[in-house]
């Protein structure tokens, strides 16, 4: 298919607002920023706020702040997390004479899911989750006031894991049964199975927190100049400088590219500032 990477991401966005790292194994670190490029869907990162190097523009409008102090947080250990787009149907998984698996009966997770025909769908599935993020508060309030963040795109928070499995549809209405049985050595991690060697299917499993499926991106609020004293606007607070991400691209089609037949209405996609042509009289230095 033409952009299977940027499909995919697309799609697991509409479900969480988030966005979904297309090749789990390579990290995407808390505090990371760059700019979303277009083509692949993917963050090209070009620095982290927790590098020496940026501490020192922080000092330029914060001599208080050292980031050192203040690490990305850890968050608890959460349930396995299993996102299925629209159009993707999940039912049990028969444990049967017909499928002879190893500890399939134990499995922490197992089912069938059912994609729709002439319809991509996603599915990403994390095994006991933990989120590593900014800590909360004064942090990101200080980094608007950096003016190398002006366009950047900053990575607040990251969910980590070790087993993952995600998958896009080739639109042929298929089923695919997945699970993640015990290993037969107690010592080491669970282990996936499938009924399928889909191109589009990719697994991974580790018995530490190794894969990045999934993070959450940042901008910069933009504030717009306020031309009626009668009817002042209040002032953001705190994380609420920073507001969540737009993908920049057009509506895509099946195939991930992009679709230009959705014309000029309002479709929810105009007035989208990553978006190229989107202009607003803003100040967000």
């Amino acid at each position: 298919m033409g952009n299977a990477g940027r499909k995919f991401i697309d799609l697991i966005r509409q479900s969480t607002a988030k966005w979904a790292n297309w090749d789990p194994p390579i990290p995407v670190q808390v505090g990371a920023y760059g700019r979303l490029n277009a083509e692949t869907g993917e963050l090209d990162i070009e620095g982290n706020i927790y590098d020496p190097d940026f501490q020192v523009l922080l000092d330029k409008v914060d001599g208080t702040l050292r980031l050192a102090n203040f690490p990305a947080q850890i968050g608890a250990v959460e349930d396995d997390f299993i996102v299925c787009t629209m159009g993707v149907g999940r039912n049990d998984l028969k444990v049967d004479g017909g499928i002879n698996v190893a500890g399939l009966g134990q499995a922490s997770i197992k089912g069938e899911w059912q994609f729709q025909r002439g319809k991509r769908g996603a599915l990403l599935i994390m095994h006991n989750p933990r989120q590593e993020y900014i800590p909360r508060g004064r942090i990101l309030e200080t980094l608007y006031k950096v003016p190398e963040l002006k366009d950047m795109h900053v990575v607040n928070s990251i969910f980590k894991c070790p087993a993952y499995t995600i998958y896009l549809s080739d639109k042929s209405g298929e089923k695919i049964a997945l699970a993640l049985t015990p290993s037969e050595n107690g010592t080491e991690p669970e282990q996936w199975w499938s009924d399928t060697n889909a191109s589009m299917l990719r697994k991974g499993q580790h018995k530490d927190y190794m894969f990045t499926p999934l993070y959450g991106l940042k901008r910069k609020l933009p504030l717009i100049r306020r031309l009626m004293r009668e009817s002042p606007i209040p002032d953001p607070e705190g994380d609420d400088f920073w507001v969540d991400v737009h993908v920049p691209w057009e509506p895509l089609d099946e195939d991930g590219d992009e679709d230009y037949s959705y014309g000029d209405e309002d479709d929810g996609w105009a007035a989208n500032p990553e978006r190229k042509g989107d202009d607003f009289e803003t100040d967000n230095s």
